[in-house]
């Protein structure tokens, strides 16, 4: 517009503290220049760092996030799916545990990325994930290799999630090619049951030499109760997490965990959406390396 029309609409908005309407704005651009993120835990912080790191990524591009945290519940899932579209968010990242939202992802309107699982349709636009079997065999052949240890327990986690039944698979291979006795113990993603499973573990398998947790807070847990049961890591058993979450290098000694690549998981997530790169509903599938 002309200067002098310019310099009276800033003048109009100075006086009267305007603030544009996003609503309406959205409606009008058909975008609500937001990004919609699903995930089953706000508590774990693998979760945590994954949303922090699509905000960051959604506010240099002058979107904003509509975090919804779900647990595993299947019904929550679908309304926060609801929810955004009817909010007409740009897109939807999601981390499910649930199979069954399959059917909700495939006839949604919006694309969307699912991160963290694979599920058996091609109907979404990405995933993105890890390779965690190979994590899981990588654990297993640090522990027998090259820490020598011959009564490898594995933490596993709940066999209905994708990720924990992949890196269970890695782990049980792996001791079948070697001839390893296969040694599990099964516990959620959680720090509490970590401890319970751990003190069941060392009253299961008292022999145990090294131990293959399900993600990085299940593996602190484990160090707690062996240090207060004065179980030395690594000289009496050896300790190896999943995932590389912050808090793993917090502990002393430094934790041994497979690391995932979280942040440039959430940032392609993001920046695929947000780039408009979200290939059609093909089920186009980014798998991350993993390191140990």
């Amino acid at each position: 517009v002309a200067p002098e029309k310019r310099e009276r609409v800033l003048k109009a908005i100075a006086q009267t503290s305007f603030v544009p309407n996003e609503l309406a704005r959205s409606l009008y651009k058909k975008s609500s220049k937001t990004i919609g993120l699903i995930i089953p835990s706000i508590r774990n912080p693998f979760f945590t760092q994954f949303a922090s790191v699509v905000d960051d990524v959604a506010k240099e591009n002058g979107y904003r996030l509509f975090l919804c945290n779900v647990g595993d519940n299947l019904e929550e899932e679908r309304a926060a799916l609801q929810k955004m579209v009817a909010s007409s968010v740009d897109g939807v990242i999601i981390a499910s545990t649930n199979a069954e939202i399959q059917t909700d992802l495939e006839s949604c309107s919006l694309p969307v990325i699912v991160v963290d699982s694979v599920f058996d349709t091609k109907k979404v636009n990405a995933y993105i994930y890890c390779d965690y079997y190979e994590g899981g065999r990588l654990a297993t052949k640090h522990l027998f290799e090259d820490c020598g240890c011959r009564n490898i327990v594995c933490i596993r986690g709940p066999q209905h999630i994708y990720t924990a039944k992949a890196r269970y698979e890695g782990y049980r291979d792996y001791c079948l090619e070697h001839g390893i006795c296969e040694q599990t113990v099964d516990c959620d993603y959680d720090f509490i049951r970590g401890l319970e499973m751990t003190r069941e573990l060392l009253e299961t398998y008292p022999d145990v030499d090294g131990i293959l947790a399900c993600d990085d807070i299940v593996a602190i847990s484990t160090y707690k109760v062996l240090y207060k049961k004065q179980i030395q890591v690594p000289e009496q058993v050896q300790l190896v997490g999943f995932d590389d979450i912050a808090m793993s290098t917090l502990i002393t000694p430094e934790m041994t965990t497979i690391q995932q690549p979280i942040e440039a998981m959430a940032r392609a997530a993001a920046e695929y959406l947000l780039e408009r790169k979200v290939p059609e509903k093909e089920g186009k599938q980014f798998v991350f390396p993993i390191s140990l």
